[in-house]
């Protein structure tokens, strides 16, 4: 069987609560986040997943991903690696959409990019690593990282340009899992919260 890459997003934060843009910012996650990932954890390690016991395990190196993926319980098996770093958000570091809009208006980031930052080709160059990665490997991969680079994996998974990852939403601690259908790239589930939903944990961002 074709190897999948599963997709886990790191807790809420402070400034993902907030929807600030959180690029190389190392925040620790807030109590809602460190819940959150240990029901994610609880989840992979229940059935159909059994603990992903063969799987490659990858995080990206900001520490509110590599907690995640310490308190899902793959700590010891998780490679740190710089390819999963959130996009590089330049002078748009901690500000939210509608402060941007304010000195930008008409601002989207799947479009016009971040000045002083990552461009999109540079976004997609690292997605494009990061997938060309998980299709050489003979096993499932887990990846434990960020909102925009997860969405542009995502998009570049499929074959489509980074912008397409502007439709595919992710919030803080979902799960989501890129396989193959007739031989082609494609979603088997996407932003699955399923393992909060049935604990009160919830809340969209």
């Amino acid at each position: 069987m074709a190897p999948r890459i599963l997709l886990a997003r790191h807790g809420q934060t402070e400034w993902s609560l907030l929807g600030k843009h959180t690029g190389r910012t190392d925040i620790p996650l807030l109590e809602e986040g460190r819940r959150g990932a240990k029901l994610l954890g609880e989840r992979l390690h229940r059935a159909p997943f059994d603990g992903l016991f063969d799987a490659e395990i990858r995080t990206s190196p900001l520490a509110r991903a590599r907690e995640t993926c310490e308190l899902a319980g793959f700590g010891d098996r998780a490679t740190s690696w710089d390819p999963l770093m959130e996009w590089d958000y330049g002078a748009y570091e901690g500000m939210t959409p509608a402060e941007i809009q304010k000195v930008r208006p008409g601002w989207f980031i799947w479009r016009d990019g971040v000045p002083e930052g990552e461009t999109l080709a540079q976004v997609s160059a690292r997605a494009d690593e990061v997938v060309a990665w998980a299709r050489a490997e003979d096993r499932d991969v887990l990846v434990f990282a960020h909102g925009h680079i997860l969405r542009s994996i995502g998009a570049r998974w499929l074959g489509l340009p980074i912008d397409f990852a502007a439709r595919i939403r992710l919030s803080p601690t979902s799960l989501s899992v890129l396989g193959w259908a007739y031989g082609e790239p494609a979603i088997e589930s996407w932003n699955d919260l399923g393992h909060l939903v049935h604990q009160g944990e919830q809340r969209i961002a």
